[in-house]
């Protein structure tokens, strides 16, 4: 595993097997050189053109707590081009002072950096309409174009808005804000992508009859995390792990994605999608893809989705007998929100059966995976916050030691928090007999990498649009593999059959349902809990 994890200092390994640590400014340097392609000379980023991005929705909770902090962060590292600017659109009657007064708390701004705050203000603009009405987008338009240069720019829009008004707006914008010339529109699409196979097909097939596939970016921001970005290098780049890489030498994979509160108030939005929805469908399968694809033929982005969506492929339909649900209730002995479970909260349906905790089984029916269980497993309030996916070895064949004292081998990607891949293996315990203990090798981004600023999800996505990379955006054809995967299980869950499944209740704070133990055990994945990972600290 890559050196520095164990208290290593920044310097070269004598035998040139480490790398110095990099500074913030050469991290930063790095990304704006591969800003204009790298090596490959890929990227179509012009800082010389105009930019002007639209953030529609501006005065929501996305925009609010997420986009314009992400647009003020790329700014202030100077990663955009010079000339970009940044139009808010809603219906709100509000001004750009306001968007700052909302947006300040989630900027992180130091006492440095207030003058750049206010350039960045100051490239910034808002404009009040509809989301339905034609007359104000070419107001919009308008607004636009008093900052092109010689009727030149490229644009960028941003729907950080409902699912429920993406039709209007999308047609609005191709009626009356499209840009001219050789310059290029590029629309952002957040998730959800529909509601089902049948709605997601009719969103993809509006927006299809208005845009070109390379203008449309549906952003799933699990794909901009670093650790899930890694998962191409650490596959295809180290020749230690091909071998070990299929169903001869793995026992199962486990994906997990858990939350340690609760919906906190937003109770009605989840109730409209579930867990399934939020998380599973499109976060885990995601990373599933990356897990378990073909090596591409290149790192370019159709080579790469080609692989993801031959995967995705050969998954069938989840089967409810191979999915657990639950639903969290309130721990009396807790504290705070702890003490409220699910229906508690004031914004859920009275009686609603919706899922806060799923675990479903998938299986791969190709060369390399078959018989290998895949388990997608998340969930809110529960007992940390952690994001991972582990990869568990069949056990050792042969075994000399005493029984029971050998656990397999996992190889651990840990999304969050703190970056980190490690590698549990046997090792034996200081003294003169043969006692072994599972240990670790160690590569910890905090450690690795100490002082360096990860880039954001949203900071790298967001750039890529402006590079028109999009192999961190979600393809039309990917998206029909995941709806058709999930949306038997989805309709069967939704359904008003008396014999519908519903949520197993558990306690706010806990693993989950013990049903879901249950289940990963029947598929082969083997849980002893005597051994806790310690992140090394920098």
């Amino acid at each position: 595993m890559p050196g520095g994890a164990r208290g290593d200092s920044a310097e070269v390994e004598p035998h040139g097997g480490g790398v110095a640590a990099l500074t913030q400014e050469e991290a930063l340097e790095m990304i704006k050189e591969s800003l204009h392609g790298g090596q490959e000379g890929e990227s179509d980023y012009d800082a010389n053109v105009t930019h002007v991005f639209v953030v529609l929705g501006a005065s929501g909770d996305l925009a609010t707590k997420k986009i314009y902090p992400t647009l003020w962060w790329l700014f202030r590292d100077r990663l955009l081009p010079d000339n970009t600017y940044f139009v808010g659109y809603a219906r709100s009657n509000i001004k750009v002072d306001d968007i700052r007064k909302k947006t300040f708390q989630h900027m992180q701004v130091k006492d440095d950096q207030k003058n750049r705050l206010d350039e960045f203000f100051q490239h910034n603009s808002y404009v009040a309409g509809s989301y339905d009405k034609a007359e104000d987008f070419q107001h919009l338009n308008e607004e636009i174009k008093k900052f092109e240069n010689a009727g030149r720019a490229n644009r960028l829009f941003y729907l950080a808005l409902p699912p429920s008004v993406y039709k209007e707006v999308a047609s609005n914008i191709r009626a009356s804000c499209m840009a001219q010339g050789k310059c290029w529109t590029r629309v952002i699409v957040e998730k959800p992508f529909g509601h089902d196979s049948d709605s997601s097909a009719q969103l993809s097939n509006h927006f299809a009859s208005l845009f070109a596939e390379d203008e449309i970016y549906r952003i799933d921001h699990y794909l901009g995390k670093e650790m899930v970005q890694n998962l191409m290098v650490l596959r295809f780049a180290n020749r230690i792990l091909t071998p070990v890489w299929n169903r001869d030498n793995v026992a199962c994979v486990t994906i997990l994605f858990k939350e340690p509160f609760g919906t906190q108030g937003r109770g009605g939005y989840f109730d409209d999608y579930g867990i399934i929805r939020d998380v599973m469908q499109n976060h885990l399968l995601q990373i599933l893809s990356l897990v378990a694809m073909e090596r591409p033929v290149s790192t370019k982005a159709e080579d790469i989705r080609n692989e993801k969506v031959k995967v995705l492929r050969c998954i069938n339909e989840v089967q409810l007998n191979d999915v657990v649900l639950g639903q969290y209730v309130g721990d009396p002995e807790g504290k705070g929100d702890a003490k409220e479970g699910y229906l508690d909260d004031p914004t859920v349906p009275k009686g609603s059966t919706t899922p806060t905790f799923a675990l479903a089984v998938l299986h791969i029916h190709n060369e390399r995976w078959e018989g290998v269980p895949f388990i997608l497993r998340c969930g809110k309030a529960l007992n940390e916050r952690k994001a991972e996916v582990r990869i568990q070895f069949r056990d050792v064949s042969g075994n000399i030691f005493r029984p029971g004292e050998i656990d397999r081998n996992e190889l651990v990607f840990r999304v969050q928090p703190g970056e980190a891949v490690y590698m549990k293996l046997m090792s034996k315990k200081p003294g003169m007999l043969f006692d072994c203990e599972v240990t670790e090798l160690d590569f910890t981004y905090g450690s690795r990498y100490a002082g360096v600023k990860l880039p954001d999800a949203y900071e790298r996505l967001i750039l890529d649009v402006f590079c028109g990379s999009q192999i961190n955006f979600v393809r039309s054809d990917e998206l029909v593999e995941a709806w058709r995967i999930f949306t038997p299980l989805l309709h069967a869950i939704e359904s008003q059959k008396p014999l519908k499944p519903l949520p197993i209740p558990y306690k706010y704070g806990s693993r989950g349902p013990r049903e879901a133990d249950e289940l990963a055990a029947q598929h082969n994945f083997k849980y002893t809990g005597a051994y806790k990972w310690v992140s090394s600290k920098p």
